[in-house]
């Protein structure tokens, strides 16, 4: 069947094949169940193990086919794992305890990326808080699997997120352009905290640190990332620069 399929492709089952293809008043229901005499792997550190038990079957919603509604059931396997005790097994298609697959997870995250979440929803037949939670987990899955290892320039600027001076604290890597930490407020406890979670040995390969002229950043860069050069920016120094220039005319 065409159907079938198109599920392997999309959920790269190996050690899993799909058993049937029912149609129902939601869609189409696939049920998955693994390949005879294939071992679980653990969630928690991914090796094969020996099985425990099986839980009751559940149901997750999957990307839509030629606008039909699918979702994927699947009874899951307990392994006993020697490292991490008592853990589920790993699922390709899958993510923590969410009720989309993992392939919808992220298609719904790339649209909400150039669509609104309202519209995102009204392309995918799904509803306006199934697309925040696509996007929470996506973001979730990227954070937990990212390279921190490598960067060696990093920015440090706060931005208000809302009216009434509410700020956040962000840290940007500024060769890859990409977000590495926000904290709430502004100030150097919370430059201080980014410090504390990202630990010596990554901040000991900082090479340069960008901030603007504010003295509390100015002041933790120095004491927690001495080996690197700070940098301030140009809009900044540009700014000091026009009202010394205004100060003299005056």
């Amino acid at each position: 069947m065409l159907v079938e399929s198109v599920v392997k492709r999309t959920l790269g089952l190996k050690s899993w094949r799909v058993k049937r293809v029912t149609e129902g008043i939601e869609g189409l229901v696939v049920d998955v169940v693994p390949r005879r005499l294939s071992r679980p792997r653990c969630s928690g550190c991914g090796r094969k193990r020996t099985g425990y038990d099986t839980l009751s079957a559940r149901t997750r919603r999957h990307v839509v086919c030629w606008s039909i509604p699918m979702a994927i059931r699947y009874a899951r396997r307990r392994v006993k794992c020697k490292r991490c005790g008592i853990k589920v097994e790993a699922m390709p298609w899958s993510m923590g305890k969410s009720q989309l697959t993992l392939p919808l997870i992220i298609m719904l995250a790339t649209f909400a990326k150039i669509l609104s979440w309202e519209e995102v929803s009204r392309l995918f037949g799904v509803g306006w808080n199934t697309v925040k939670a696509a996007v929470a987990h996506a973001v979730e899955h990227c954070m937990a699997n990212r390279d921190t290892a490598e960067f060696i320039a990093i920015g440090v600027d706060e931005l208000s997120r809302q009216k009434g001076h509410v700020y956040v604290t962000n840290v940007y890597d500024l060769l890859d352009m990409r977000l590495l930490w926000t904290g709430e407020e502004r100030g150097k406890e919370v430059l201080e905290q980014f410090f504390a979670e990202w630990g010596k040995e990554r901040i000991g390969r900082i090479m340069c640190i960008c901030c603007d002229m504010w003295d509390p950043y100015v002041e933790v860069i120095k004491e927690r990332a001495k080996d690197a050069v700070p940098v301030f920016d140009k809009f900044h120094i540009v700014q000091h620069l026009s009202k010394a220039v205004d100060q003299v005319r005056r």
